[in-house]
Formats: structure tokens, sequence, C-alpha cells
């Protein structure tokens, strides 16, 4: 009994000293990949700083929810006979504004993952955008597995661990544990 009473303790030794000195590592790595899935998306929405590009109206009113070949499931939000809107119609708006939204949380949260400040919201915002996506744009499962689901994996990991101590919010205490 004495020799799996010390197996397990050297077990818990070693399992602890991983946690402590690889999981701030993990989580900042974690931080780091899906900011940069995110970010790489929201840079090109933009022409340059403060300036929308205007194409990218086209795609979320055409490609994500009006596409020619509407998608089984998916939100469409067109006039489903013609595929067109009504130009100047609130709908419009609506998607010029989820386009111009989508472009600015796509550069913002993934800024503060980066630096690890206000951590779970950012990857709380990140997941309910990919549920977004996942859900009413492309809601095949053909999507999620492949690549919805690893960026709902990393920021569902993030909400639930936090940043790590690599974090700004650790740094501002934030994040205490």
């Amino acid at each position: 009994m004495e020799i799996i009473n010390k197996i397990v303790d050297v077990y818990a030794q070693v399992t602890e000293n991983l946690t402590k000195y690889l999981e701030p590592i993990g989580l900042l790595f974690l931080r780091l990949v899906g900011a940069k899935v995110f970010l790489q998306s929201g840079l090109t929405k933009w022409d340059s700083p403060f300036v929308f590009n205007i194409d990218k109206y086209d795609l979320f009113l055409y490609e994500f929810f009006c596409p020619e070949e509407p998608r089984p499931g998916a939100l469409l939000l067109c006039n489903p006979e013609t595929l067109d809107y009504v130009e100047g119609s609130f709908m419009v708006t609506f998607i010029e504004s989820l386009a111009f939204m989508a472009g600015v949380m796509e550069i913002v949260l993934p800024l503060l993952l980066i630096v690890g400040l206000f951590s779970r919201f950012a990857a709380l915002g990140l997941l309910g955008m990919t549920m977004f996506i996942q859900l009413a744009v492309f809601p095949t499962w053909g999507h999620w597995w492949n690549p919805a689901v690893w960026w709902a994996i990393v920021m569902f990991m993030l909400v639930a661990r936090g940043p790590g101590i690599l974090s700004v919010d650790r740094l501002f205490k934030l994040e205490r544990k």
C-alpha cells in the first residue's frame, strides 16, 4: 500500500508542476492562436484605419445572407424569390451595420486577447460570433467540424480557464486565480 501512495504522490507532484509551468504558456498560446484567426479576418474588412472596405457590405448582403444558391437552414434576409433587397430598406441598413460591427469586433476583441485584457469577455464575444456564423450563415456539419469547432474550443477554454498569469488581466488583478 505504501508503494501505491508513493506513486500517487509522485504523480500528483508531476501533474502539479506541469500545470504550474505549462498552463500559462498554453493559455497564452490559445489566446494568440484564437486572436490570429479573427484578427486576420477583421483586417480584410478595412482599407486603412477607420476606412471600412465597402466591398465587405456585398459579402454580408449576398454571400452570407442572400447567396445565389441558398444554404438549407441558413438565415436568408433577402427576398427568396428575387434574391435581392429593397434598396435603402431597413434590412440593408441592418446588414451593413452587422458588417461594420463584425469588422470592429474582429479587430478589438483579438487585440484584447493578445494582451490579455478583459480576456474572458473578449473570448465570449468571439465565441458568440463563431456560433452565429455556424448557426445562421453556414449551418452544416462540414463547416462546424472544420474550422468552426476549433475556434469554439479555443474560445470556450479561454472563457472557462481565463487568460493565465501572462496577461494584463492578472497584472491588474482582474483575474486572481
